[in-house]
This record gives C-alpha cells, sequence and structure tokens, in this order.
C-alpha cells in the first residue's frame, strides 16, 4: 500500500481507492482523453459523478504523448485516443487490455479564424490568400493535426501552406492559437470549436481520411472494472447524447 501510494504522488499525486464498479458506490479513476475531448469529457465526467458517485479524474493531451506516457507506466485507469492507431499499437505491447478495446466516436475537423481578423472560414483555398500564420495540431502525433494534413493535401495545398504553420502539442493548444491571435486561422475539432472568439467551418470529410476514435483499459488499472464502466457509460444512452452535442459521430455499427 505504501509503495503504491508513493507511486501515485510520482504521477500528479493521484491516488487510487479500490472499489467495485457498482452504480453509487464512491471511488475514483484517471481518465487519459485526447484533447478533442475537452468540453464533452468536462460534462461527461459530472455526469458520470452524478449517476455513480466515483470521481472521475481527467488527463488531456494529445493521443500521441498520453500513449507514450502509458507505454512508460503512467497510472491511468482507461484511455480514450484519438485515432485506433495508438489503441492497437499499446494492445500489441500488452499495456492495454485488448478485449476491452472499444470504438466510441467519430471525429470531425473544422477550419477555424479569429473573429474580426478579415479571414473568410470558407474553405481552404481561401487560406492561400495570405501571409499569416496557421494553426495546426502537430501531425507526428496528433490524430486531428494529421487529419490536417491530409486535407491540404486534398486541396493541393499542403506545400503551399506549410512554411505558414504554427505547431499546436494537441487541439487545445491549436484552439488557444486561433483564439489568442497568434495564428488568426487554424484547423481544429468540431467538438471544441464552438468558442465565442472564432467563426468555423466544415472540412469536408472526403478530404481526410475518416477520424475512428477507440478507447481501452489500462492494463495496469486497479480499478478495471470502472474503467470499463466508464467506457460503457460514454457509449450509453447517458454519455452518446453529450458526444452528439459536441460533434461527434457515433462509430460504424452504432444506432
Amino acid at each position: 500500500m505504501l509503495r503504491a501510494i508513493l507511486l501515485s504522488i510520482f504521477f500528479l499525486a493521484h491516488i487510487f481507492d479500490p472499489f467495485p464498479s457498482v452504480a453509487g458506490t464512491e471511488g475514483q479513476i484517471t481518465v487519459a482523453g485526447a484533447a478533442t475531448l475537452s468540453f464533452a469529457f468536462k460534462e461527461m465526467a459530472a455526469e458520470y459523478e452524478k449517476e455513480t458517485g466515483c470521481k472521475v479524474v481527467l488527463s488531456l493531451g494529445s493521443t500521441g504523448m498520453l500513449a507514450m506516457q502509458i507505454e512508460h507506466g503512467a497510472p491511468f485507469d482507461v484511455f480514450f485516443a484519438a485515432d485506433t492507431a495508438h489503441i492497437d499499437d499499446l494492445a500489441a505491447k500488452g499495456k492495454v487490455v485488448p478485449e476491452s478495446i472499444e470504438p466510441y466516436a467519430r471525429g470531425r475537423i473544422a477550419l477555424a479564424v479569429r473573429k474580426g481578423a478579415g479571414i473568410k472560414a470558407e474553405g481552404l483555398e481561401g487560406l492561400a490568400d495570405g501571409s499569416y500564420r496557421i494553426a495546426i495540431a502537430n501531425p507526428e502525433h496528433a490524430p486531428y493535426g494529421k487529419a490536417a494534413m491530409e486535407a491540404m493535401k486534398s486541396a493541393g495545398l499542403w506545400e503551399e501552406l506549410k512554411p505558414r504553420l504554427v505547431y499546436g502539442e494537441n487541439i487545445r493548444q491549436t484552439l488557444q492559437f486561433v483564439q489568442s491571435g497568434n495564428a488568426p486561422a487554424g484547423f481544429v475539432s468540431l467538438s471544441i470549436a464552438g468558442v465565442p472568439e472564432v467563426d468555423y467551418t466544415l472540412i469536408p470529410e472526403w478530404m481526410h481520411n475518416p477520424i475512428e476514435q477507440a478507447a481501452a483499459v489500462v492494463s495496469t488499472s486497479k480499478e478495471a472494472r470502472a474503467a470499463r464502466d466508464f467506457i460503457k457509460f460514454v457509449k450509453g444512452p447517458k454519455g452518446a447524447p453529450i458526444m452528439k452535442k459536441y460533434g461527434f459521430m457515433l462509430p460504424e455499427g452504432s444506432d
């Protein structure tokens, strides 16, 4: 127990209390999630805690960075990635429970521009007419950044726009660049685009590969049953409307 407590303090002072996964039982799980879930999961966590009495601690960031942390032993209970590739890679390495893998959403990207910047958020072609900076999540470890890169390539603009790109560590930081005006235009997820400072337009889905998102229980979790319950909650009758509210589509095969 002492060793477990010391490990928890080392990792951001998150202490895990064992509890059975039964509604109304108090406990705590730590959820690692892609930054695109920032708004949806804040509401999701509150609803889940109200429903079950279980506290949800959120740790949100780029999918690639979180996957790396899990690979090196970060004490998360469940991982909601912004793609399937990182989940599959972690499963192959024994870092998540293969039987727990579930698709939970399909994402969309949008072109966001800061209000008052004089930039029209109507298609990618307009981005070529200017010298302003354009924000994008780093495509090397952020799936939404990769989708944005694919969209620019589909439009034949990647090489032309590449010198003007500013890279965010995750999609949330990318939005902050646009909100602040540091980069008055940028590619963000639809799920976080509805903020007062920006206007946005959806990027057609044909311009990039589908953004299929998956979740899994982390192999080292001591709260595996509760972690599975949270995945089910996100996909269930109370969680799915929250996901839809923030622009996520249900995964293939869902009602």
